[in-house]
């Protein structure tokens, strides 16, 4: 802009202009210096949007359920005929590309119930933790929710708290706020069962199987005929009227680290579900938590809040 064009103005039109072209030029100023910045600042908030958009993408639960199993790979669990694995898969939804975020167990509990592996590197069973996680945000939107533990009386004869190595697959039992009366909602396992066949699940049910049924310490074949009778009492018609069943193995092979803890066997069931999916979208725990988070309308935690849900395997509405 040249200094005889601004001078042909008035006093304030042409301090409107100087104005203006000082804040023209700061503007270039930045977008030629910081460009590294911008660009970053750019793209975490074009993911972000994408993310916060892809939420009305997963429909509203009136309940889900997730169940844990150890130490598998995908292929291993999937790859025989004659799974209830396989059947669940086929029958339902199969998450192909799902990982586990860690190695070993407790890590992915962690993620699985707060977004974050809390920096937990190894299966610790005296930590303590003071972030948020799932039980704390649902008790907060006046929803529910209960960790349901095969054996857990006996766990519990151990003294006043569970120090074993079954403690690890129960990542409620770590977080200082929940230490008190919420304690009370880690329950046996038989309760889950009379829980649903009255229909009072709570929003959100944690399913643990014990050390041998979840195939930690014992074989495949164990824990295939486990999960047989588990379908057989879950899958009837009726009771699972706007559920979602997530079954999940918390970690791979040690020798997998894709993910950082591995390819899974991840399966999503239910009548919410469109039979017969397959989601070919990278996907681990955080995104599990995240698709339970915008089904129940919570907040986001930790890392859940830049992942993308589970989704293109749901029906309709």
């Amino acid at each position: 802009m040249s200094a005889r064009f601004v001078g042909g103005l008035s006093g304030t039109a042409a301090a409107r202009v100087r104005s203006a072209a000082l804040l023209v030029a700061a503007v270039l100023l930045v977008s030629i210096s910081l460009p590294a910045e911008r660009d970053h600042v750019t793209a975490a908030a074009r993911a972000s949007l994408r993310v916060t958009r892809l939420g009305h993408l997963v429909p509203r639960f009136r309940h889900a359920i997730v169940v844990v199993f150890e130490n598998h790979s995908a292929r291993r669990i999937l790859g025989h005929a004659g799974a209830p694995f396989l059947w669940l898969a086929h029958h339902y939804a199969l998450l192909t590309r799902y990982d586990a975020v860690a190695h070993p167990s407790l890590p992915n509990y962690l993620a699985l119930v707060s977004g974050s592996t809390q920096g937990v590197r190894y299966d610790c069973t005296r930590c303590v933790f003071s972030g948020r996680n799932l039980g704390e945000t649902l008790t907060a939107h006046l929803l529910t929710w209960k960790m349901y533990v095969e054996h857990l009386p006996l766990y519990l004869r151990q003294g006043p708290g569970i120090t074993g190595p079954e403690k690890a697959r129960l990542p409620f039992l770590y977080f200082r706020n929940l230490l008190g009366p919420s304690g009370r909602l880690t329950v046996p396992l038989p309760a889950f069962y009379r829980d649903l066949g009255r229909r009072h699940l709570p929003s959100f049910s944690l399913v643990i199987p014990d050390l041998c049924h979840d195939m930690h310490s014992c074989s495949i074949a164990k824990g295939d005929r486990w999960m047989h009778g588990f379908l057989r009492r879950v899958l009837q018609p009726g009771l699972l009227a706007k559920t979602a069943l997530f079954v999940v193995f918390d970690e791979g092979r040690w020798s997998d680290v894709r993910g950082g803890g591995g390819r899974v066997a991840a399966i999503v069931a239910g009548p919410l579900v469109r039979p017969h999916s397959v989601s070919v979208a990278p996907l681990d725990h955080y995104s599990l938590l995240r698709t339970i988070e915008d089904a129940f309308g919570l907040p986001a935690l930790g890392r859940s809040a830049s992942a993308r849900p589970i989704m293109g395997i749901w029906r309709r509405p």
